[in-house]
């Protein structure tokens, strides 16, 4: 997909977070008053299995050597299953008033000529709004009752920059100052020192989001190709994921992991569940219960490997990842959102498929966000600007299946920049995810949340 219809503040975002999150890097001034991403400056060790060619970046453990790593992940996959929370992140801004466009309202075609839909499926609760063609796999879902909509999800005084609103999202607070994420805030309270695949981000860098104060967590950094093999298992596995945990050895850097040494007979244990990755004549070892969308973009491979993993019993809690496509529609949006959000859906259509086809959709909750939403009025050039309130998800057998807040209208719920409303705030919904899925106190983990009214948003 072409960047070319993005704007330079989600090009700094882009380089800024990637350059905190990377072993070695310090942060470049880009912008006054830009907050360093949550991560920054976590101690980073590389884990490698010579055997099978396996890298893990394991991010807060510097003390820790591979026999406690191993240890640990095999003691965590022993305990009792529990939830696991996966976070989708639609990069750039995607336009709520695309994903679901409102069709009844009269103002629609005014404020957009040229980019107004028209047709999709219709959404239920709001008969005013339609599902983007592209989206038709999340309508599916919904109509089954799986997904739990929040057509303006946002905060008050929204910030329209990329990289500000955006880490306002990850540490779960406006607040630049944070430097943990909310789901590493939550690891941090219910995790295990030992564990790094607890908090797992599926990517060759650390998910901000994911950013503890004290627990390991993880990043893939390793080869494209692998495979993976459990008994009972199915999986075709995703490019560089399980080259992160296919197996745990150790390339010493220093003494203290130097220490560890002996890699073949550490991660015996693991090798039980995780073998050599690679397939036959270029092809994945094995297969899924269902299939999912043939695409050069590594997003549904990934989800069909993060399934493999799940089904293996491996002792993940919370996963981070990144979706396909162009959201920060600036010029050509009809063209730039539709791939992208098409096959966006399409893979959480297969996943959800592929879990409940393994006996595991009760156990995984998907929540798909954006930093914002889009301008309600057209630009001049085939787009939208940056916005306010935009859309979000949450997915799986147990999501509550109906809306959370509600379309504001576009009469009455634009502010004076044009720009929609927030009729619910992530705040209250990480909140609600944090409580009713995660069974932890919201109040521990994000700060001044008490202020807010915790939506129904599981079942």
């Amino acid at each position: 997909m072409s960047d070319c219809n993005h704007c330079v503040g989600l090009s700094r975002s882009r380089f800024l977070h990637r350059a905190a999150a990377e072993a070695g890097r310090g942060l470049p001034a880009i912008e006054p008053g830009m907050p360093a991403p949550a991560g920054t400056g976590l101690s980073r060790r590389s884990f490698l299995a010579h055997s099978a060619g396996a890298a893990l970046a394991v991010y807060g453990a510097s003390k820790l050597g591979l026999r406690a790593l191993d240890e640990g992940i095999a003691a965590a996959a022993s305990s009792p299953a529990q939830p696991v929370i996966v976070s989708v992140f639609l990069e750039g801004g995607a336009d709520a008033l695309s994903v679901l466009s409102p069709q009844g309202d009269p103002l629609y075609k005014k404020l957009r000529p040229h980019l107004a839909l028209s047709g999709g499926p219709a959404f239920s609760e709001d008969d005013r709004l339609h599902w983007h063609p592209a989206a038709a796999a999340l309508a599916t879902l919904h109509s089954e009752k799986k997904v739990t909509v929040m057509p303006a999800v946002g905060y008050t005084n929204a910030d329209q920059s990329h990289f500000t609103s955006r880490h306002y999202w990850e540490v779960g607070a406006t607040s630049t100052a944070l430097r943990t994420g909310w789901l590493g805030r939550y690891l941090d309270r219910v995790g295990l020192a030992d564990n790094p695949l607890q908090g797992l981000s599926l990517d060759d860098t650390l998910a901000p989001a994911l950013a503890t104060a004290k627990m390991p967590v993880s990043s893939i950094d390793g080869p494209d190709q692998y495979d993976f093999w459990s008994n009972r298992v199915w999986g075709e596995v995703e490019d560089r994921m399980l080259a992160a945990i296919g197996a745990l050895g150790l390339q010493p850097t220093d003494a203290g992991l130097q220490a560890a040494g002996g890699v073949a007979a550490q991660v015996d244990r693991l090798r039980t569940q995780l073998l050599p990755f690679q397939g036959q004549d270029g092809k994945p070892g094995y297969t899924s219960p269902v299939a999912y969308p043939k695409s050069d973009d590594a997003f549904p491979r990934r989800l069909a490997g993060l399934a493999a993993m799940l089904g293996a019993g491996l002792p993940l809690r919370c996963v981070a990842l990144s979706a396909p496509g162009q959201y920060d529609t600036h010029s050509d949006q009809a063209a730039s959102l539709a791939s992208g959000l098409q096959l966006t859906t399409d893979s959480l259509l297969a996943f959800q498929r592929d879990l409940e086809a393994r006996g595991l959709a009760d156990r995984v909750l998907v929540h798909v966000w954006s930093e914002f939403g889009r301008r309600a009025g057209e630009n001049g050039s085939g787009g939208t600007d940056h916005g306010a309130a935009g859309v979000g998800f949450l997915v799986g057998t147990r999501a509550k299946g109906t809306m959370v807040g509600e379309f504001p209208g576009l009469k009455a719920g634009l502010d004076e920049e044009g720009n929609v409303k927030a009729t619910s705030d992530f705040r209250a919904v990480y909140a609600g995810v944090l409580e009713q899925w995660l069974g932890t106190d919201a109040a521990a983990v994000l700060p001044g949340v008490d202020s807010f009214a915790r939506p129904a948003l599981v079942k």
